[in-house]
């Protein structure tokens, strides 16, 4: 059991208890689509409410068995940002039923699933302990269903635009830390001085080709300042004048 997977199965467990006590509560956190502006608490709170002990049970199963993999694999601040934003934008999907009432962490939970199947496509999944899937099979076969179901309106009760959000803002933000990952960094910058030595390369013919002696003292004595300090440093240590005097010299 991981740090975070640990709080938030306590948090729901301890939300569903007192909400069953305190139904004004439930009610007050629930998210109502078309009254965010006036409630923009519930895009939160909305993940730790539930209906009941099925809808808790399986949330909480899913959060407890893809969970702590996934939280091992992008870290806990990575994880429970993914988790926050997964439900944020199931929130934002459930616009497409503005009026209905929504709670549970499956829009959440359904963002796991997907960061899961992201990392370890092939791994199958025993439904009900019995019929074996791969998690990408699984992750496809839930977003269809759930898109087919919310645009017939098929299985009221069930907040399918909310487990789609849930898909795309998992989706989304895996995107986002792989983009700004070390190593995907690392890489740009490589690319870069790549491009950098390659155009180099090519300047420097063109500027070794600058007839030096029908120049100005003041500006020989440049031009030889500047190509020693390539000679040292290196193209990529020129600064943008020192650049423009070598171009301007080197297209006469």
């Amino acid at each position: 059991m991981t740090p975070w997977v640990k709080r938030l199965l306590i948090a729901n467990v301890v939300m569903f208890v007192i909400t069953i006590n305190v139904p004004a509560l439930f009610w007050g956190l629930a998210l109502v689509p078309i009254q965010v502006p006036f409630r923009p608490w519930t895009v939160i709170t909305y993940m730790f409410l539930h209906g009941g002990l099925g809808h808790i049970f399986f949330n909480m199963i899913g959060l407890f068995f893809f969970g702590p993999r996934l939280e091992q694999r992008l870290g806990g601040r990575h994880f429970i940002w993914f988790y926050f934003v997964s439900g944020m934008v199931g929130a934002a999907l459930s616009i497409f039923t503005p009026r209905v009432p929504i709670v549970g962490a499956s829009g959440a939970v359904f963002g796991v699933l997907l960061g899961f199947a992201r990392y370890w496509p092939r791994d199958k999944i025993y439904i009900w302990g019995i019929l074996p899937i791969q998690a990408r099979v699984l992750v496809v076969i839930l977003a269809a269903a759930s898109l087919w179901s919310g645009l017939s309106g098929a299985g009221a009760g069930v907040a399918h635009f909310t487990h789609l959000g849930g898909f795309l803002g998992g989706y989304l933000y895996l995107k986002w830390i792989e983009y700004h990952s070390p190593a995907r960094q690392f890489k740009r910058k490589m690319a870069v001085a790549e491009q950098s030595v390659l155009r180099g390369s090519g300047d420097m013919k063109r500027w070794s080709q600058i007839a030096r002696d029908d120049l100005h003292p003041i500006n020989r004595e440049e031009l030889d300042r500047i190509l020693e300090k390539i000679k040292s440093t290196g193209v990529g240590s020129l600064n943008p004048d020192e650049i423009a005097f070598l171009n301007r010299f080197s297209q006469q």
